[in-house]
């Protein structure tokens, strides 16, 4: 017997200008480059004969459907994302595109956080979505609050000590 589970919540609209530049590069490269380039080669498989054993055929059109999935995706997306490349009124307040600074209360040392929209999240970088749980206890906090943050190893005590909307 299967548990019923609700539709999540569809991810925040928001993304940063240089996500959405990056995401309308990554649509005109794939139109642009990638699937003419597939195309032709598909089309090179195909006149070698028969296509129900043509490992390159098989292949290609695999190729082929997997960038127009992409490419239907970016497409929607783009018509949904916000950028956002305005700065709060109230800075010292964390929301969406902000860096913040934490220092870990339980087990010292510092992390650094950019909060960006879910298309951005480069967990390298320190970009997490605005949609995540750590988001979303930082979320209007300020320098010097206290934020208990539930991690899978088990709850962790932070504290901000910077906010900044340019990078540190």
């Amino acid at each position: 017997m299967s548990r019923y589970r609700p539709p999540s919540q569809p991810a925040a609209p928001y993304i940063t200008p240089q996500g959405r530049d990056r995401l309308m590069n990554e649509l005109r490269h794939l139109s642009d480059t990638q699937r003419p380039e597939v195309t032709k080669a598909l089309a090179e498989a195909a006149a070698e004969g028969d296509r129900s054993e043509n490992a390159e055929y098989i292949y290609r059109k695999k190729q082929l459907r997997e960038i127009d999935r992409r490419i239907r995706y970016l497409v929607k997306r783009l018509e949904v994302v916000k950028a956002v490349d305005k700065k709060p009124a109230d800075q010292s307040r964390i929301f969406f595109g902000a860096w913040v600074e934490l220092e870990d209360l339980d087990a010292g040392g510092i992390e650094v956080y950019r909060l960006v929209g879910a298309d951005e999240i480069d967990i390298d970088r320190g970009w997490i979505s605005v949609d995540s749980p750590m988001a979303k206890a930082l979320l209007k906090k300020q320098e010097g609050d206290e934020v208990i943050v539930s991690r899978p190893k088990g709850e962790t005590c932070f504290e901000v000590s910077r906010v900044s909307y340019d990078p540190f």
